[in-house]
């Protein structure tokens, strides 16, 4: 993700999150060394989706996981998640891990199909509505 991304990423945001990153947020990430962005794109450029992740020492946590409502089901989080996973192998990362809403069957479809395993659940961990969060990891 660059600068030039921002403005697109936080209306993704704004589509995706009942508490969504701001477009300010976004832009001081780009400035954090243990952030790691990646971003899907249209033939025209557009915005489709991305993915954020903090590295911290051979840790990675996944931080947002969005795409565009219309762009959904076309494999878009998936391509997003394997280049984190490529480069967790890369960094030599022990795991990933991320929290996912328990009631985004979904998500937690994707997350499995790409090899991550549950850990635990973190209760009322989201808001706006309150739902718990299902820890899950991948291992390298």
């Amino acid at each position: 993700m660059t600068a030039a991304h921002i403005e697109a990423v936080a209306q993704l945001e704004q589509q995706c999150f009942a508490d969504p990153w701001s477009a300010a947020s976004l832009e001081e990430e780009l400035d954090n060394p243990p952030a790691v962005f990646r971003v899907a794109l249209d033939d025209d450029g557009r915005v489709l989706g991305y993915v954020g992740m903090h590295h911290l020492a051979d840790e990675g946590y996944i931080t947002n996981v969005a795409v565009d409502p219309h762009a959904r089901r076309q494999g878009i989080a998936r391509a997003l998640l394997q280049a984190l996973a490529a480069y967790g192998r890369d960094n030599r990362l022990c795991r990933i891990t991320l929290e996912v809403r328990t009631g985004n069957a979904p998500a937690i479809a994707l997350y499995q199909g790409l090899g991550y395993v549950r850990e635990g659940v973190r209760p009322r961990f989201y808001r706006h509505p309150t739902e718990d969060a299902a820890i899950y990891s991948l291992y390298f």
